[in-house]
Formats: C-alpha cells, structure tokens, sequence
C-alpha cells in the first residue's frame, strides 16, 4: 500500500471513529458537572447540612422565656447542729428496789407522766411514824396550853406565884416548836413517799431504757433510769462568717422576724421552719465565725438532737424584681448579656445586663431588662445581633419518659432544634 493510500480510510471505519470520540466527550462532560454539582453547592447549604446554619433570611430555632417579676429572697448559708432546748438524765432521789418501769423506750411523753415505780412500803411506814409523832406532841401541847390558861387565872387572883406562870409559858412553847418540827417530818416523810414515784420532769422523747427492774437504784447513781429530749421546740446552733455578722445585726435591731430554713446533709429536703433567736456574743478568732441559735416548732419531729443540717437564713427580700433562667446568661465582649426576642421581625437583640443575687437557677436583673420581655434560654450559642428566629419548645426526652414539653411549632427537620443537641 502507498503513503498516498494511507491517508484515505473506508467510510465504516471512520463513521465508527467519530461516534467513539463523541462518547467519550459526552461522558466526560456529565463527570465533571457531576463533580462541580456534588463539591461546589452553595455554603448555606452545607451549614444547613452541619447544623450551624445561621443566615438572617432563615431563623434559628431556639427555646424563650418571659423574664419573671417577684419577691426574690436573700440567704445567708450556714452549717449546723440541733441542739436540744433541755437533756435531762432521769435519776431517782431516793433509794429502793425499782419495781415497775411504766415507758416504752423511743416514746413521746409529757411533762409529770408516770415513768418508774420504786417499792414505796418503807417510805409508808415513815410517813406512819411520822403522824404519830405529831399526834402525841400535839396533845402535850393542848395539854400544857390549858395549864398555862389556868396558872393565868390564879394569878390573877393572887394565888400562884408569877414565876410559875412563867415557865409554864416556856413549856408551851417548846411543845409548838416540837409539833412544827413533827409537822415537818411528816411532810419530809410524803415526800420521799411521792418520790417513789418517777415522774417524766419534761415533756420530750424518750431514750433507751439504762436500768432493768427489779434493781436497786440509789440516788447517788450517775447513769440514771433513762435520757428525755426535749423536741418540741428545738434548736439548731450554726455559725455565719464574721462578715455577715453586721448585716444580721442590722435587721434585729429592727425588731424584725429573720426566717430559718433547715435542710439535710445534701441540702435537697426542707426538715423544719423556725426564726432566729439569739447571736453569740464573742466570735471565733480561729474560725472568723459567729455563732447563732435558731428555734424551730419541729411539729413534724424531723429534727433530733446531735443533727447535722444545713441552715439557710432569710436576710432580705428584694420586692417587685425581675428574674430570670441562669441558662439565659451569656458572655462575651458586651460583658454580661441576654438575647431579647423581638416580636415584630422575629430576630434577636443583644442587651447587656446588670445581675443581683442568685438562687439555684434563677438570677435577679438588676438593670437592662423589664419583666415579661423574651428572652432566649436555650440555643444562645447559634445567635448574633439581628438573627432571625422561630421560638419553639423543648422535644420531649422519650428515653427519660419525658412528654411535659411538646414541639410549639413545626421546625425544618433539617434545622436542628435547640435544647436537643445530645
């Protein structure tokens, strides 16, 4: 074949040629506007797709509340421990054979219940002798009284002599001082007869019984037949460091009522209600603290002597002020700040605040805020100045059995919802 023949290709082969080339450039053109439709959408899809989508044209969904208006209290926190009003060890004051033991151990009892019963036959049979005693010196007396009357009238007819009369005077004299002496006696003699019995001297509760019957007690024993507390009232001793210690001051030389809560060992359950009733008057120098005494009702017998409870203190009340979630509470460059809502374009402003105290979740606004204005508490984080908005509720948590809180709107599934990132 010539070099002019090669040049020349049949028809067939040459159509064949072209559809291969065109193929393949066509093929070439979907991947790469494959590629470019798949690698180069636009950016506020992406973010859309990632969760932080954020432009002002498409709200962010978040959760608002109305800053609240109310009393807000101020405490003053503090450790203590019940101490009991009165401990008293229940001792006999006589000796004998204990011979009836009337309580339960852990009871209630008043003040002058019956508590033991110490065999009272010799204490009777004192009292007897003791009667007896006045009876026969009551007799000499009005036996020598009548005398004396008589010595009286003869002496006034001139028939005795005077000195007589005197001594008869003297004789009845002594007999008055042996009949109040046997007067005595005998009311010595009931005593130690009431004292057989053991009466309860306060109204408390019961310890565990210390002495069986059937023993001897003495009045010289030191454990006693059984401990009473009295619960009813009760007081708890704690201590506030020394810089809070004109403040309290302050407000009791007002003459007002200061409030005392008393919580447990985790501070999660209220035990008792009561006010404060007396301030030490020496502080601890090693310590920096003050002592107080709070006194409680104690209706509900939740508190027991030895006690360890946490005490909170009402100092003050802050009257008519605006309260919000701390979870509304943002900081950055404004310093302190807050997202309002506002209503008419449905996007968010910054507004810096002043806070006051705070109590667990709520805090006090002192300035920057009024009451009943929205303000963002849950998806702060996605927001700037001027961000548009759809305020939505919490989704219920279903693994916690959760359904309290329920969607307020419908929300782009593709937005995620704040408050539920988990």
């Amino acid at each position: 074949m010539t070099q002019g023949e090669d040049k020349e290709l049949p028809p067939a082969k040459t159509k064949r040629k072209y559809h291969w080339l065109a193929w393949s450039a066509l093929i070439l053109l979907i991947a790469i506007a494959g590629y470019f439709i798949n690698h180069n959408k636009p950016a506020d899809e992406l973010r859309r797709k990632s969760g932080k989508y954020n432009h002002a044209d498409s709200p962010v969904a978040v959760v608002a509340e109305a800053a609240g208006q109310g009393d807000f209290p101020l405490y003053l926190t503090g450790l203590g421990t019940v101490t009991a009003l009165r401990t008293v060890t229940v001792k006999s004051r006589v000796d004998g054979e204990l011979v009836r033991v009337a309580f339960k151990e852990g009871q209630m009892v008043r003040e002058g219940d019956l508590l033991a019963q110490i065999d009272p036959r010799a204490f009777q049979v004192q009292l007897m002798q003791a009667k007896g005693q006045l009876v026969r010196d009551e007799a000499l007396l009005r036996n020598a009284q009548i005398d004396l009357q008589r010595y009286k009238t003869l002496l006034e007819q001139d028939s005795i002599a005077a000195q007589q009369t005197v001594t008869q005077e003297s004789l009845v004299k002594q007999y008055q001082g042996i009949v109040e002496t046997d007067r005595g006696m005998v009311e010595n003699a009931k005593l130690q007869l009431s004292y057989s019995r053991i009466t309860a001297p306060v109204t408390g509760r019961l310890g565990l019984r210390l002495v069986d019957q059937g023993n001897i007690v003495k009045a010289t024993d030191t454990n006693g037949l059984v401990v009473i507390t009295q619960i009813q009232p009760i007081a708890v001793v704690f201590t506030l460091p020394e810089d809070d210690l004109p403040a309290v001051m302050e407000r009791l030389h007002t003459g007002e009522t200061l409030p005392i809560e008393a919580y447990d060992r985790r501070s999660k359950t209220r035990l008792a209600q009561g006010r404060l009733v007396a301030v030490d008057n020496q502080i601890d120098p090693t310590t920096g603290t003050i002592k107080l005494k709070g006194q409680f009702d104690n209706e509900d017998r939740n508190l027991f002597s030895n006690q360890f409870v946490n005490v909170r203190m009402v100092l003050n009340i802050l009257r008519g002020t605006t309260i919000i979630p701390a979870s509304a509470i943002q900081r950055g460059i404004p310093g302190t700040f807050v997202y309002a809502v506002i209503k008419e374009n449905h996007s968010v402003t910054v507004r810096p605040v002043k806070l006051g105290p705070s109590e667990g979740e709520k805090v006090v606004v002192l300035e920057g805020l009024k009451p009943n204005e929205q303000i963002v508490v849950d998806g702060a984080d996605k927001l700037r100045e001027g961000a548009k908005v759809e305020l939505v509720t919490r989704q219920p948590d279903l693994s916690r059995g959760d359904t309290s809180i329920l969607p307020a709107n419908t929300v782009n599934p593709s937005m995620p919802v704040a408050g539920n990132e988990r």
